[in-house]
């Protein structure tokens, strides 16, 4: 089950605005960027529903894996824990997360990935 397009982040504005002004949230696998939503830079990608609502992107580099196939599968497993975890009360919270995956040959072991997903997501506040 993919991430409702309501939910997605997009845009170099926007990526821009995350790292400039979020709490980061680290882990040995991956880094959680944590902003607080500022919807006016997604005006010019005309979804004006939802616009205050909280929102995602998890970035995945060439580094990580070479293959487009692995990278895919790795951001599906991480939206479909995400969307198992999160409460649809948090959906009103106005906070942009933008999820890095560090570099390395960790790809295989989906078990820890998972497990420091769902770690990085209690300590950030954003589910139960």
């Amino acid at each position: 089950m993919a991430l409702p397009k309501s939910m997605r982040l997009k845009g170099h504005r926007t990526f821009d605005y995350i790292y400039k002004n979020s709490l980061r949230y680290q882990g040995k696998l991956m880094t959680f960027r944590i902003a607080r939503s500022n919807p006016k830079i997604l005006i010019s990608h005309n979804n004006f529903d939802s616009l205050n609502n909280f929102k995602i992107a998890i970035a995945i580099s060439k580094k990580f894996s070479k293959k487009a196939v692995v990278r895919n599968k790795i951001r599906r497993m991480l939206q479909d824990c995400l969307l198992k975890n999160f409460s649809q009360e948090n959906n009103h919270k106005p906070y942009w997360l933008l999820v890095n995956l560090k570099a390395g040959d960790f790809y295989n072991d989906k078990i820890k990935l998972l497990e420091e997903f769902q770690h990085l997501i209690f300590k950030s506040g954003l589910s139960k």
